[in-house]
């Protein structure tokens, strides 16, 4: 008896700290790096995090899994295909946000207005375009000082990522947040005014 509530006991200690890595952000990136859980956590990591995601799953919450890219490096290079990238575990909605939640996220609207333009423009663009065309285009709204600044917090974030040539694309943090497919449907739907 006391063996069975020891093990339970250990496992729900495990389930804790799974829980403190995935939700409480230490530094500026989120969530945990599979190295981390897999330090932390053991050997079985993955159960243990399969099982946060059921107890989350009642919250409208889910455990993912992100592929990041090595810093430099292009989508479909060498690196890339030969394993040279990380997962990082993160947890997310399920859902999407009301507009009143959204405005406690941290981010000002204007901003996120323009993270929406940036990377709605990347995906027009198969996914790459120099810095400077996106550059542009945020500052025909935004001014040229404020869309430099806006593009540096994007990339410093996750939200894009930028190579040596000063090609822009995708960063993780985007695929792990952002409903690509909802986003463009929107964009489309919009109507000029």
């Amino acid at each position: 008896m006391e063996r069975e509530s020891a093990g339970k006991r250990f496992y729900g200690d495990k389930l804790k700290r799974a829980t403190h890595l995935l939700l409480f952000k230490r530094g500026k990136m989120p969530g945990a790096r599979e190295w981390e859980l897999k330090m932390k956590l053991g050997r079985n990591y993955e159960e243990i995090v399969n099982q946060l995601n059921t107890l989350l799953n009642d919250l409208d919450l889910e455990v993912r899994k992100i592929l990041e890219e090595p810093v430099g490096s292009t989508m479909g290079s060498e690196s890339t295909r030969s394993g040279g990238t990380e997962a990082r575990f993160l947890v997310g909605l399920k859902g999407s946000l009301t507009l009143r939640e959204a405005r406690m996220c941290g981010w000002r609207i204007d901003n996120l207005s323009a993270l929406s333009v940036a990377i709605s423009y990347l995906i027009s663009k198969q996914g790459k375009s120099p810095r400077n065309d996106v550059e542009k285009l945020l500052a025909y709204k935004f001014g040229r000082w404020r869309a430099m600044t806006l593009v540096d917090v994007f990339i410093r974030s996750g939200y894009l990522n930028e190579d040596e040539t000063g090609l822009l694309s995708l960063g993780w943090r985007t695929r792990a947040e952002v409903d690509l497919r909802s986003l463009m449907t929107l964009v489309l739907e919009a109507r000029p005014s």
